[in-house]
């Protein structure tokens, strides 16, 4: 896969993983991020998914992936086990969101966690002038189908982590297509942080 074709929320989690990392991400679907890590940054990548379909497409690509819900905790993980752990459009999916990114802060050194923005200016218009759920390209689903359980804005996810004491230490903003750097809780279509246990 060449660079250019790489979607670019992962482009920008690959530039925030130094190489030869442990990585751990949940909810890792298919694993084309984790397969770009392997391949890239040379890093030691685990996944937990489940959705047996998308395991067999991890194996496929060679990677190792454990069937499981994330949401029953990683008990299994030592403190600092991993590098950086990854939620990477799943946190808005999980159900008990404190014990599994408290969870994942304790694994790993760092967490990396993207999701949709449910503030997107889009998603305000079809809200207000429908008055229907929004489906945008980042929030596909009709209600009735959607996975997620949370919606959460990049205004939302700053408070919380303000209010759990989480140091945020990088975050990037993205658009349809490209970086979005003002007003992102409006314009923005998805979040990525770096975060921390302070």
């Amino acid at each position: 896969m060449a660079r250019k074709d790489v979607q670019l929320d992962h482009k920008l989690i690959m530039d925030l993983i130094t190489p030869q990392s442990k990585v751990l991400d949940l909810g890792c679907g298919n694993g084309d991020l984790l397969y770009l890590l392997a391949k890239e940054k040379n890093a030691h990548v685990h996944g937990i998914e489940i959705d047996e379909q998308e395991i067999y497409k991890c194996v496929a690509k060679g990677l190792n992936v454990f069937h499981g819900d994330v949401d029953s905790g990683l008990s299994e993980f030592g403190d600092k086990s991993f590098d950086y752990v990854v939620l990477n459009q799943s946190l808005q999916q999980i159900i008990h969101v404190d014990k599994v990114l408290f969870d994942a802060l304790r694994v790993g050194r760092k967490v990396i966690a993207g999701f949709p923005n449910f503030a997107y200016y889009r998603s305000r218009m079809q809200m207000f002038f429908l008055g229907k759920t929004p489906v945008t390209g980042t929030l596909p689903y009709q209600w009735n189908e959607t996975p997620n359980l949370h919606f959460l804005s990049i205004t939302d996810f700053k408070d919380y982590c303000r209010s759990k004491d989480i140091n945020i230490e990088k975050s990037f903003y993205i658009g349809q297509s490209r970086r979005v750097f003002l007003f992102p809780n409006l314009f923005a279509q998805t979040g990525i942080f770096l975060i921390s246990k302070v």
